[in-house]
């Protein structure tokens, strides 16, 4: 900053030193605005990426699924490239059979049943991890591991090979335990039996996902809470009640929910499995539309049901949503 010393005036009044600001470059407010304005935008600049990927990969198949569901392309029609607009014909006739609804009965029990059965089990090896030994507690994680690795398809074909009618590991040791009439059982006869093989490989495949995020949820838990809580003469089970479940609950929430979804979409373990048999008894939603789509090539009304499976998944977990939203409110 300059000064600069004035004479006495005419007045005779003392010299005034007068401080001479130099004024600011016109492009100052720019200059310094720029960087935080980029720094701003930083976050959206990572997420463009992620962004443009989820829309070629999944938003561009997913607006022509949505396309050929108001079409009547049959195999006719591809071979003659023509393009015949039926309007909502397809969803007309699926919504109208009682086959469609049945299939949409069958895959909410379905889906209910294993989800509950995997959040229980999970849970509880989840916390057995949390109390186990360091050595135990590592052989249990390497199984989980190997558990949850096992691409999907050879999975599947163990498990067929495990419950196969004629050499089966499963009906030969119920057949050495005594119970002769297994010994060349046929599991995926029937659609209750074939249900609770799929039902079996699906919460096998999904237990190492809750049991290890468990686990590792419980290790953010303080330790004095828990010398508190046994302080006040708190068990085992209040102990659990008053500390781990409330710092469970929202991992509980999320799992909860990512496994309604992996459930509800399950396809190649069913498929893989018997195709939907006995008569169609097994098939789910994703199947159906498969089976409706590419097996019998009616491919427009395949993909109706295939937007309509999306829309009865969107019921399901916005209620499911909702209802945790209440119950987090409820607690505040």
């Amino acid at each position: 900053m300059s000064v600069q010393t004035e004479g006495t005036d005419t007045a005779g009044e003392p010299a005034v030193r007068k401080a001479r600001v130099p004024a600011s470059p016109r492009g100052d407010d720019r200059t310094f605005g720029a960087p935080s304005r980029r720094r701003a935008a930083a976050p959206y600049l990572l997420l463009l990426p992620a962004l443009l990927a989820t829309l070629v990969l999944l938003g561009w198949p997913l607006l022509k699924n949505g396309m050929l569901s108001f079409q009547n392309l049959n195999p006719r029609q591809l071979i003659q490239h023509l393009t015949e607009w039926n309007g909502v014909d397809n969803y007309q006739e699926v919504l109208t059979a009682g086959e469609f609804w049945r299939v949409v009965e069958r895959t909410v029990v379905f889906t209910a049943v294993n989800v509950v059965l995997i959040m229980v089990l999970g849970t509880l090896i989840g916390l057995l991890l949390a109390r186990l030994g360091r050595r135990m507690r590592l052989l249990l994680l390497f199984g989980l591991v190997l558990a949850w690795a096992m691409p999907v398809i050879a999975a599947t074909t163990v498990y067929k090979w495990l419950f196969a009618q004629r050499f089966g590991v499963v009906n030969w040791v119920l057949d050495k335990l005594g119970w002769h009439s297994m010994a060349d059982h046929n599991w995926l006869e029937t659609q209750f039996s074939t249900f609770a093989v799929v039902t079996l490989l699906l919460v096998w495949q999904s237990i190492p996902f809750v049991a290890i995020n468990l686990y590792a949820a419980t290790t953010t838990i303080p330790r004095e809470l828990y010398e508190a809580a046994a302080l006040d003469g708190a068990g085992t089970w209040k102990g659990f009640t008053s500390v781990t479940l409330p710092f469970l609950r929202p991992f509980l929430y999320a799992t909860t929910f990512l496994e309604v979804i992996w459930i509800f979409k399950a396809f190649p373990q069913i498929f893989a499995m018997n195709e939907g048999g006995p008569d169609h008894l097994t098939e789910t939603l994703p199947i159906y539309a498969f089976v409706e789509g590419v097996g019998n090539q009616h491919f427009g009304l395949g993909a109706a049901i295939s937007f309509l499976t999306i829309a009865v998944l969107l019921v399901i977990t916005s209620y499911y949503l909702r209802m945790v939203l209440k119950q987090e409110e409820d607690e505040l």
